[in-house]
């Protein structure tokens, strides 16, 4: 029997699991968009860029406490935006299809839906009202679509910010398209199959996590959660929406920071430019306009931005500047395309030994999060609790963290952009068999969708594509991977794969080390101060490439267990258990302290910020509640490292 959903008691179910309240920021943004939404089409407002957060008509009684019938209604593209959209998220028409029949069942046209589900939560989680547990060959979802008025002759983009894993697209029964990839955003050109005043829009997703040819991270491939694989996630998981656009448009744009030029070069990519049509490049800082430039649109066009006394993009104090991009027809001088977005001033690379951030040393100083929510699997319940993730992450003395076998959504890294948090940029190799010569191709498909689509944000410092592969792995394909990674971004630094193998020479030569002995821990990195260096390294030495005297990062180390009132087996840490929190705040400091102080360590990243299901060996528990007073490991994180002295 099929449970209906109340869309109504979505924001208090959130609010029950993470005691969120809606704050002054979001009624104010509420009511501006009120006042400018004008009863028509869903329009953001431009606000500063520091408070662009939500771009949705509310209801007068949603403003006196009534929640929101949409889950997650804020702009899920904050670094590229427009002022016009359509949120799709709410209750769909579903269909489990375990067979894979559908579509020989007529599941295009619409038949055979005989349940609800609450976009854009997975089938598996309980925020989709479903929770259903078991593997899922495909699903399916129906939604009838009805496009507004003041639409009309312009193209109409169908956006789709992440579903796992091959998703299949049909409108009033016919095939619009398909993408593989469960971690990326993709786009389909929906005007010319819209008909009709009403059109039926039918979603595909298959999922075959067993396969061993789709990336899949720490999704577990066994019926339930074991060791540090968890619950899956199948379908659509991130928001759906609508935008309507001209044809000649503009499609993208990269940034260059320049820190030592006090400039930023930017790139614009322009969607069949208009003859002698115009694209109008400006900056501001604050509500002062500081740059602005008119050029001929060109398929690729670029700026030169020189910024006087420029503000940069620090560590835990972010500078981001506002930025606008016009498109003009020729003749008419017609405004085209409106794009709002911003940017940040700094720099980062390896020299020698060193890591240097804005010309400064930097020892990394991270923390393992693998974004996972109890409610919602992948899906952060709130905008809220993206932002909330990073900010008990900086409470407690991490200046970023690495995003962990997945791709993080937008949002989460348009917060570490504000906040100034650092994040290194993963994605879910686990589940691919890196055995196979095709999985080359499987991989770099998505793995570039993911380097075009969080290329401008200032929080990421560094790219890591694989982890721990250290079994049979095709010849050069981590190789390949690696060069294609710096040939398309050489900007950031480049782990080609963290605490496994290093098979071509990173950028920053990093290792994995669970030791709960914290004098062989230490050991194991003293050898870093021997002439020549003696190195720690995962698997078999003679299977690396030689150390080169790089920057070191110990990218996983700690894992210390604590879940004192366990009472049975299936939960796990690393290592012997503590027997007093004394004991488990003494042994991270001294194996924190090990790295701090060594001279020749680069950064940490402890694993982990908070517990994930059977995997209890989080600072936080599961549902983000502190286990230790923050404060002292923020004590303890922030002492002045050795090689930044």
């Amino acid at each position: 029997m099929t449970r209906k959903v109340c869309p109504g008691n979505f924001k208090s179910r959130i609010r029950k699991a993470f005691g969120q309240v809606l704050s002054l920021q979001a009624v104010l943004t509420v009511i501006l968009l009120i006042v400018h939404s004008g009863g028509g089409a869903v329009k953001v407002v431009p606000l500063e860029i520091k408070d662009k957060q939500s771009a949705r008509a509310f209801s007068s009684t949603e403003l006196l406490g009534q929640p929101a019938s949409e889950p997650r209604p804020e702009y899920p593209r904050p670094e590229f935006q427009r002022a016009e959209w359509l949120n799709l998220n709410g209750l769909w028409d579903f269909a489990l299809d375990l067979s894979d029949s559908g579509e020989e069942r007529n599941f295009p046209q619409g038949a055979g839906f005989d349940r609800k589900i609450l976009v854009p939560f997975a089938p598996e989680s309980p925020l989709s009202d479903l929770g259903f547990q078991d593997f899922m060959t495909a699903v399916w979802y129906k939604k009838s679509l009805s496009l507004p008025e003041n639409w009309k002759g312009r193209r109409i983009l169908l956006n789709f910010e992440a579903a796992d894993y091959h998703t299949t697209v049909w409108i009033n029964g016919k095939k619009v398209g398909e993408h593989a990839g469960g971690y990326t955003p993709f786009t389909f050109d929906i005007t010319d199959y819209c008909d009709q005043k009403e059109n039926l829009l039918v979603i595909r997703c298959r999922d075959e996590l067993r396969g061993n040819l789709q990336p899949s991270g720490k999704q577990s491939k066994r019926y339930h959660s074991y060791s540090c694989l968890y619950r899956r996630t199948t379908g659509i998981w991130q928001t759906v929406w609508l935008e309507p656009v001209a044809e000649s448009r503009v499609d993208s744009y990269r940034a260059y920071p320049d820190v030592d030029n006090s400039q930023v070069l930017f790139q614009v990519f322009i969607k069949n430019p208009p003859e002698s049509g115009q694209i109008n490049l400006s900056v501001k800082e604050g509500d002062k306009v500081i740059f602005r430039q008119t050029k001929k649109a060109c398929p690729v066009t670029s700026f030169e931005v020189k910024i006087k006394n420029p503000k940069l993009w620090e560590i835990r104090k972010p500078y981001l500047y506002d930025l606008t991009l016009e498109l003009y027809s020729g003749a008419s001088a017609k405004l085209l395309d409106r794009v709002e977005s911003y940017f940040g001033l700094r720099k980062i690379e390896a020299r020698g030994n060193k890591i240097y951030f804005n010309n400064r040393p930097l020892f990394m100083k991270l923390v393992l999060d693998q974004g996972f929510y109890p409610d919602g699997i992948y899906t952060a319940p709130s905008d809220d609790a993206l932002r909330k993730d990073i900010e008990i992450s900086l409470a407690a003395g991490f200046d970023g963290a690495r995003l962990h076998q997945r791709v993080f959504e937008r949002r989460f890294l348009y917060w570490a952009d504000r906040l100034g948090y650092i994040v290194w940029g993963e994605f879910a190799d686990w589940g691919l068999d890196l055995s196979r010569p095709e999985s080359f191709l499987i991989f770099q498909r998505e793995w570039m969708e993911a380097l075009t689509r969080d290329f401008n944000h200032p929080c990421l410092i560094g790219w890591c594509p694989f982890n721990e592969q250290w079994g049979n792995i095709y010849p050069g394909i981590l190789e390949s991977i690696f060069q294609l990674t710096k040939s398309f971004d050489p900007t950031r630094l480049v782990i080609g794969a963290s605490g496994g193998y290093h098979l071509i020479s990173p950028d920053v030569y990093d290792s994995h080390n669970y030791e709960q002995d914290v004098v062989r821990f230490k050991e194991a990195y003293d050898g870093l101060l021997q002439t020549p260096p003696k190195v720690f390294v995962n698997g078999d030495l003679r299977r690396h490439v030689p150390y080169k005297g790089q920057p070191y990062f110990v990218s996983e180390y700690g894992g210390i267990w604590w879940n004192p009132g366990q009472q049975d087996e299936k939960a796990w840490g690393y290592g012997e258990r503590p027997r007093s929190e004394e004991e488990f705040l003494q042994r991270y400091k001294a194996l924190t302290e090990a790295l701090l102080f060594n001279p020749k360590v680069a950064g940490f990243c402890y694993t982990q910020l908070y517990d994930i299901e059977q995997e209890v060996n989080g600072l936080y528990t599961f549902d983000r509640r502190p286990k230790f007073n923050p404060e002292f490991f923020f004590r303890v994180n922030q002492q002045k490292a050795a090689i930044e002295k």
